[in-house]
């Protein structure tokens, strides 16, 4: 899937959600996605730097 065909996937997605749902489920839902995005995003920052040092070994 190229980059164009990701957004248009993703926005008929939220398109679909804002249909079905509430604004207080929508907004609880993007929270929850914002800080899913965020922790995948600090695992891989650790994962980085510790492969750096070699996390663990002494």
């Amino acid at each position: 899937m190229n980059s164009c065909e990701l957004v248009a996937y993703v926005s008929s997605i939220a398109c679909i959600i804002s249909k079905c749902s509430s604004r207080e489920e929508m907004e609880i839902l993007s929270a929850v996605l914002v800080q899913l995005g965020e922790t995948l995003h600090m695992m891989l920052v650790n994962e980085e730097n510790c492969s750096r040092k070699k996390c663990g070994e002494k």
